[in-house]
């Protein structure tokens, strides 16, 4: 045998080699295939918010936002997702009310924060998030959680994610304790 052959058969096989051993190599494990033991954010149910408390709610988060000079919009839905109050500040954008709603209602009917949504599809990879209906993968969406059952939502829309997020905590803060 040649040398030009030998060279030409230790290459061969090396090459082989290296394939055979990468189509031996397990992907690494999906995360979506994890079965969790309980439901996560299976919270129940309790009586929706009243309009005097999601005023409340309202004020609180205004006041933080004013605290910081920050122009929000701040809206509380029931549990169903539906409006119950909802404040533009002077000077907030015009598109942050829908936005507002939107974060709300998405923390109400999906029962958790939609920062998890973010955290979702940013962190994590779960662009299969993206094909749910109301889906908002943006901070500033809370469950509004009482005696343990969900009451409603806030959402907070009109700086970044993290300032509504901060808005968000303060106006929730009046009912989770």
């Amino acid at each position: 045998m040649s040398l030009r052959s030998v060279a030409t058969v230790s290459m061969l096989a090396a090459l082989l080699g290296t394939s055979a051993s990468l189509a031996q190599q397990t992907p690494p494990p999906n995360p979506l295939d994890v079965i969790p033991e309980k439901m996560p954010f299976d919270v129940p149910y309790g009586t929706p918010i009243s309009l005097d408390r999601a005023e409340a709610v309202i004020a609180a988060a205004v006041a933080e936002s004013k605290k910081r000079d920050w122009k929000e919009v701040i809206a509380v839905v029931d549990t169903g997702g539906h409006l119950v109050a909802l404040q533009r500040m002077d000077g907030a954008a015009i598109a942050s009310t829908k936005i507002a709603e939107h974060k709300a209602r998405a923390a109400a009917i999906f029962r958790r924060e939609t920062k998890a949504f973010e955290n979702g599809i940013q962190l994590s990879g779960f662009t299969y998030l993206l094909t749910l209906d109301d889906i908002i993968a943006s901070r500033g969406g809370i469950p509004l959680v009482e005696g343990g059952k969900l009451i409603g939502s806030i959402g907070c829309s009109g700086g970044t994610g993290s300032q509504d997020e901060v808005v968000c905590k303060a106006g929730a803060a009046t009912i989770n304790k």
